[in-house]
């Protein structure tokens, strides 16, 4: 039997209809199939049919004896039966394009020393309503122009050479037991490790999530915002680097929408004209320093849709404050962590075989 040049590893969780969906969109790759294999790593299921599609339509399945344990966990676990040379890791809920595969392998065949590599969500998402369709094309925005060298990794839709995982410790199951930044954690080991980590927007999967407003709240402050900082806090070199949505910029937005809000308020209570012209001027620099978002978005999805999405990302930018603040305090009552690598600890013992 050939051995595979890429194994496609999907962590699921009772989330049957999408992994269908997600496994039929793998099967239906351009890349000759005696090139990949598909791991889906059951994450402990219990509603019965996530593991039987998985049986259905995956070449393995390896089920978390104790799960859930995260996605994290759920990836390590399927690396360590992984054959391939390369990882690519596919969220249970991104269909890639028949050219995915095809993509990452020409981009690891042609560069050998090559670490990582992501791509982004495309700008087809699949769930109506203002906020699924604002956080997956913002997702893609971001990423489209941020191509090139990165210092951090995304596992929607990432591939990772298997040596340069297994060197990196794998992701960290342990400190991320549930969906949260453990993929941008690894990136970030993988790079201090000298590691190279491209972001190519052309590799792109659709984003089946259907998103709400309340569920964007908790994902950016419970998930990714306060533990985000917390990585920043202890790895001093990434506040330093800017990648992606940590850019000067929008460190400067995050502080000003706090000031704005509070002087609002402000405002209102102490019927201040003063404090009302601070609040109105802190976030009209936002709306403004956003203009090229909100053009964007005004192309491809109409003035109307630019409009709506300015309290939303007002809205981002306060929500970012305070899981900012909220990480620093905790930094400060717990200031001996270290957030250094911690080896191979994080992966099964057969990983390294």
């Amino acid at each position: 039997m050939t051995t595979p040049y890429l194994s496609v590893i999907v962590p699921a969780y009772n989330c049957a209809p999408t992994l269908r969906r997600v496994l039929a969109a793998i099967a239906a790759s351009d890349l000759p199939r005696a090139q990949w294999e598909v791991i889906v790593a059951d994450d402990g299921s219990t509603d019965g049919e996530t593991s039987m599609v998985a049986a259905q339509m995956a070449d393995s399945v390896v089920r978390v004896a104790d799960g859930p344990g995260g996605p994290g966990r759920a990836r390590n676990e399927g690396a360590a039966v992984a054959a391939g040379e390369v990882l690519v890791f596919i969220d249970a809920d991104v269909c890639i394009a028949p050219i995915t595969l095809r993509q990452f392998a020409e981009l690891f065949r042609a560069n050998p020393t090559l670490g990582a590599a992501f791509g982004s969500y495309d700008m087809a998402p699949e769930a109506p309503g203002l906020v699924s369709q604002y956080r997956n094309l913002l997702h893609h925005h971001v990423h489209s122009t941020s191509a090139g060298p990165a210092v951090t990794f995304w596992a929607g839709c990432g591939a990772m050479r298997r040596e340069a995982f297994v060197a990196a410790g794998g992701f960290d199951a342990e400190r991320y037991r549930r969906p949260q930044i453990e993929d941008i954690e690894l990136g970030y080991r993988l790079s201090a490790m000298g590691r190279a980590i491209l972001l190519v927007p052309e590799i792109m999967g659709t984003h089946l999530k259907r998103w709400t407003f309340r569920g964007g709240v908790e994902t950016d402050f419970r998930d990714r915002g306060v533990p985000w900082m917390q990585l920043i806090l202890e790895r001093k070199e990434v506040a330093a680097a800017g990648p992606l949505n940590l850019a000067i910029r929008e460190k400067v937005f995050t502080l000003l929408a706090p000031m704005g809000v509070v002087a609002a308020l402000l405002a209102v209570v102490a019927r201040s004209w003063a404090l009302g012209a601070i609040a109105a001027a802190a976030l009209l620099a936002i709306v403004i320093g956003n203009a090229p978002l909100l053009g964007w978005f005004a192309r491809v999805r109409g003035v109307g849709f630019a409009v709506r999405v300015v309290p939303l990302r007002l809205a981002y930018y306060t929500l970012n404050a305070v899981s900012a603040g909220w990480a620093v305090l905790g930094h400060l009552r717990h200031s001996d962590s270290t957030g250094a690598s911690r080896g191979n600890k994080f992966l099964p013992s057969r990983a390294s075989s």
